[in-house]
């Protein structure tokens, strides 16, 4: 059954449809993968959700991967919007804190998309809206002061923290989960002391504010910090020079 014969059939009974597009696939896309997690997102799962046959989103996206650019579409729409809404420094008084509120406010965006920092290192082409919000940070870091090139480095350095989480070094898993990561560690306490008494010691106890393993608030936040700190030492050094 065609979308329009599906829409004219619900009218009929009383019901009006709205018809499917695009933005409708992407935004039930984004709501299962909030409510469910990323795995449960599938052309299938989507169309359920939707109320209609899985081959009717072929007419909208071109498949899983289509549907995953869309998602990220609508992410960057969210950030950028969430960044126009600040109230922050001019940067250029205050070029950091204009960044940090950037950061700050693209990771609340995140926070309510779990999933999006493992979609976002997987695609293989980058959202327009996504290339504007990182247009907006070298806007902030050239009118703070930076060099084009100092602004380039600025942008490796800063990696995915500019936009609102922390890539991890690694990732136990469902291992941490269940506990496996610990009797893991324990059992090769032998070939890696520093990091079984490291770990030991340092616990992440706010999973409300945790996007991975170990990224929660704190660590994001002083990470951004570190490098903000050491970018506005490399800056004033440049100056005049």
């Amino acid at each position: 059954m065609t979308d329009t014969a599906q829409s004219d059939l619900d009218t009929a009974g009383g019901t009006a449809r709205q018809p499917l597009s695009r933005e409708r696939v992407m935004r039930a896309a984004v709501a299962v993968a909030d409510r469910e997690g990323i795995a449960a997102v599938s052309m299938r799962r989507i169309g359920q959700e939707l109320g209609v046959e899985a081959m009717s989103l072929y007419n909208h996206v071109a498949g899983k991967e289509a549907l995953l650019d869309a998602m990220v579409d609508q992410l960057a729409a969210e950030v950028n919007a969430a960044v126009a809404a600040l109230d922050a420094p001019d940067p250029t008084v205050d070029w950091r804190g204009a960044l940090r509120a950037r950061a700050l406010a693209a990771r609340q965006v995140m926070l309510r998309h779990r999933w999006a920092p493992s979609v976002l290192e997987t695609r293989t082409t980058m959202s327009l809206d996504i290339v504007r919000y990182y247009d907006g940070v070298v806007g902030i870091l050239r009118a703070g002061g930076f060099s084009n090139d100092l602004a380039h480095h600025s942008l490796h350095a800063l990696g995915s923290r500019v936009i609102g989480f922390s890539q991890e070094l690694f990732d136990p898993g469902d291992a941490a989960a269940d506990g496996a990561s610990e009797e893991l560690l324990a059992a090769m306490a032998t070939q890696i002391p520093h990091l079984v008494e490291m770990l030991g010691e340092v616990a992440h106890d706010d999973p409300g504010s945790t996007l991975g393993w170990c990224d929660d608030q704190s660590e994001f936040e002083f990470g951004l910090d570190v490098l903000l700190d050491g970018l506005e030492r490399r800056r004033a050094s440049t100056v005049g020079s």
